[in-house]
């Protein structure tokens, strides 16, 4: 037995945590369940504000810096060796292990507001694709001069009940299965929307529409904004960061995790760049400026079964990738609750329950794990409902979510492990993190200035696609 496989044999044996069964096609599945979700129904938009140019190279890029700081966190993993060091079972883990208390406090808040504001992002985008295959059966049954008008607060509340059922399963080993459903589903859509948009764009005699320099605005201001809106979804369609180290702990060792994570990362982020340019490129070719906020509800795209399907897909999607990102915070606060209330008996008590899907066959259900996430879930809910504006909430949390998690947490942990002192790689890496931060800061005014503007022309309670 060598020396890694030694201290993993070890841990294990201490900790007794859970078994760790995942392989890098997984932890793929688990990444790309995470990565693609609603953030590329925008990006035909996105690259409409952008333009022929600036469009491709901004995912491009995005999908670069992703790449290398997924690397660098997954060193993270262990401390203070990526092969032989102490396992991090979660992200403020990591960043507790290497950086100081102030930057743990502060990896904390992005984290874990970004989770849930991601588990917001996602319930909008399913509401909005129920509705859309809701109102496409009004269509087809009554015609189109019919009134098709389609409360999304019923829809919602249905996605909310599923969730609350599957939040149930203790963690993401439990739930395997449902990742590599979930990722099925989001090349699936991914590929019918691509299909459509090519689709469209042939039937206009193959001549790409849209401008080098992207859509018109109706002021400089409004162009602007429209411009850092495009960078905040296509930040959002790139977000993981905050799952990685969840995702990693799922791995199984030998081979050691971070290496195996390295090439999930390449796997994943590589195949979510090839389908977010082509879908991208292809829906601006096919609606140019008119390029709809979601490509699923641009007007007269392709037959309403075909466009029905691609929704159901999604929808079956969001409903795996919510709980990649909710069970990290469920996780959080049930250990937070354990170890505040140790001796209580409503917090001691479980109960044992066959489930035939998992691998295990059966689950442990703790009441008040039961009544926890429960709550999670409805509170995320009504979020959603009270600010229900697909674009402008993506924005948001590509704002807030791409500088702290993605760049700034693993280069820092990367220094300090690598104990790497000023020299040109120390500033190179620092460069890359001022850059992306006024990216951020840039992206956020935006992000705010549209929810705002959003708020005036429409009401809470109300979804907006």
């Amino acid at each position: 037995m060598d020396k890694h496989a030694a201290a993993t044999a070890a841990e294990d044996v201490e900790t007794c945590e859970h078994e760790r069964t995942g392989t890098v096609w997984t932890a793929t599945a688990h990444i790309v369940t995470a990565v693609i979700g609603s953030g590329v129904l925008a990006l035909a938009w996105s690259v409409a504000q952008l333009g022929w140019v600036a469009g491709p190279l901004a995912l491009a890029g995005f999908a670069c810096v992703t790449f290398y700081t997924s690397t660098l966190l997954a060193n993270a993993y262990r401390a203070p060796d990526p092969v032989t060091g102490t396992r991090n079972r979660t992200y403020m883990d990591a960043v507790r292990s290497y950086l100081s208390p102030r930057e743990v406090f502060m990896c904390g808040i992005a984290q874990y507001v970004n989770l849930w504001g991601t588990m917001v992002g996602y319930t909008i985008t399913a509401t909005i694709s129920m509705v859309a295959i809701r109102r496409s059966d009004c269509v087809r049954q009554n015609g189109e001069g019919a009134r098709c008008d389609t409360p999304g607060t019923v829809l919602m509340l249905a996605f909310t009940l599923v969730q609350v059922v599957l939040s149930q399963f203790p963690g993401l080993e439990h739930i395997t299965w449902m990742s590599i459903i979930a990722a099925i589903m989001s090349f699936s859509y991914s590929f019918i929307a691509l299909a459509l948009s090519v689709a469209e764009w042939v039937s206009h005699g193959g001549h790409p529409s849209g401008r080098i320099q992207g859509a018109a605005a109706a002021s400089s201001s409004k162009k602007m904004w429209d411009v850092l809106l495009a960078l905040g979804n296509i930040a959002f369609a790139y977000t993981f960061a905050e799952v990685l180290i969840e995702i990693q702990d799922t791995l199984k060792s030998p081979p050691s995790e971070h290496r195996t994570m390295k090439k999930a990362a390449m796997y994943g982020i590589g195949a979510t760049t090839v389908f977010y340019i082509s879908v991208g490129c292809a829906g601006y070719a096919a609606f140019g400026s008119d390029a709809p906020g979601n490509i699923l509800t641009a007007p007269g795209l392709g037959p309403f079964w075909l466009v029905d399907i691609a929704n159901m897909c999604l929808i079956l999607h969001l409903i795996g990738a919510y709980q990649v990102y909710a069970q990290p915070i469920f996780a959080t606060a049930e250990r937070s609750i354990v170890s505040r209330w140790p001796d209580t008996k409503f917090i001691s008590s479980a109960y044992t329950v066959s489930i035939p899907l998992t691998q295990r066959g059966s689950v442990t259900v703790a009441p008040y794990k039961l009544v926890l996430r429960t709550v999670i879930v409805v509170a995320t809910t009504v979020v959603a409902m009270m600010i229900p504006f697909f674009n402008a909430v993506l924005g948001l949390l590509g704002a807030f979510s791409f500088w702290p998690l993605t760049v700034y947490f693993p280069i820092s942990m990367h220094i300090a492990q690598g104990k790497i002192t000023k020299g040109m790689k120390w500033y190179l890496l620092q460069g890359l993190s001022m850059v992306c931060l006024m990216i951020s800061v840039a992206v956020g005014i935006g992000s705010v200035t549209d929810i705002v503007d959003s708020l005036k022309a429409s009401a809470p309670f109300k979804t907006v696609s």
